[in-house]
C-alpha cells in the first residue's frame, strides 16, 4: 500500500534555493517511486513584491537587502552553483545581473495549474532556467511566453492573460493564505498541510522526510 502525500511547494522563481530545492524534492520523489503517490502544487510566493518594473542590478538589491558585500556575494554564488550541480541544475556562473518583478510569472503558474496542472511544473522548470541560467529579464512578456511555449501551453492564452489582470486577485490570496501561515521564506515545502520542510534541503534530507512522513500513513 502507497501513501499519498499533497505537497505545497512555496516559492519564487527569483529565488535560487528554491530551484535548488525543487531539484532536491524531484529527485528525492524519483528515488520514492513505488513508495508514495504525490500530488504536487506549486504555490505562489514574492521576495521582492514591491520591485519596479526594469528590476534592480543584484548586487545592489543584495547589499540594500541583506548587508552583504560584494565578497560575500561571490561566496554565497559559488556555493549555490556547487549545490545545484549537485542536483543537476546550472546557475548562469556570470550570475544574473538583475532581479525583476515575478508577479506576472506568478499568475501564469497560477492558470497552469488550473488549466493543465500536468504542465504546471514544465513551466515553473522553464522559468527558472530562464531565470537562473540563461539570466532573462523575468518580467519581460516575451522571456515568459516563450517558457509557456517550452511548457506545452497554450501561448496565446497566456498572453491574454499577461494583457489582463487576470489571477491578480487569486495569487494574492494564495500568497495572503500562505503568509498567515508563517512562511516568511522559500522555498518553503509543506506536506499534506500538516508537515514543514524548509529552505533548498539536500535530496537525502527531502527523502528521509518524506518517507518517514508516508510511515505514519500506511
Amino acid at each position: 500500500m502507497t501513501a499519498t502525500l499533497k505537497i505545497d511547494f512555496v516559492s519564487d522563481i527569483s529565488c535560487p534555493w528554491c530551484a535548488i530545492g525543487l531539484a532536491a524534492l524531484e529527485q528525492a520523489l524519483t528515488n520514492l517511486q513505488g513508495e508514495v503517490d504525490v500530488q504536487l502544487h506549486l504555490q505562489p510566493f514574492e521576495l521582492n513584491p514591491q520591485m519596479p518594473a526594469g528590476g534592480q542590478d543584484i548586487s545592489e538589491h543584495l547589499t540594500q537587502k541583506y548587508g552583504s558585500t560584494a565578497q560575500q556575494q561571490a561566496q554565497i554564488r559559488d556555493t549555490i552553483r556547487q549545490r545545484g550541480a549537485d542536483v543537476g541544475f546550472a546557475f548562469n556562473p556570470s550570475g544574473r545581473g538583475r532581479i525583476y518583478n515575478t508577479f506576472a510569472a506568478h499568475r501564469l503558474l497560477h492558470w497552469a495549474g488550473l488549466a493543465s496542472p500536468e504542465r504546471q511544473l514544465a513551466l515553473k522548470k522553464a522559468l527558472l532556467v530562464a531565470c537562473h541560467s540563461d539570466s532573462q529579464a523575468m518580467e519581460s512578456p516575451e522571456v515568459l511566453l516563450a517558457a509557456v511555449a517550452q511548457a506545452g501551453l497554450d501561448v496565446m492564452r497566456a498572453k491574454n492573460i499577461l494583457a489582463s489582470d487576470e489571477f491578480t486577485r487569486e495569487v494574492r490570496e494564495a500568497q495572503a493564505f500562505y503568509a498567515r501561515q508563517g512562511i516568511h521564506s522559500v522555498p518553503a515545502v509543506i506536506i499534506n498541510d500538516r508537515h514543514l520542510i524548509s529552505g533548498g534541503q539536500p535530496v537525502a534530507v527531502f527523502e528521509q522526510a518524506l518517507r518517514q512522513i508516508a510511515a505514519t500513513l500506511v
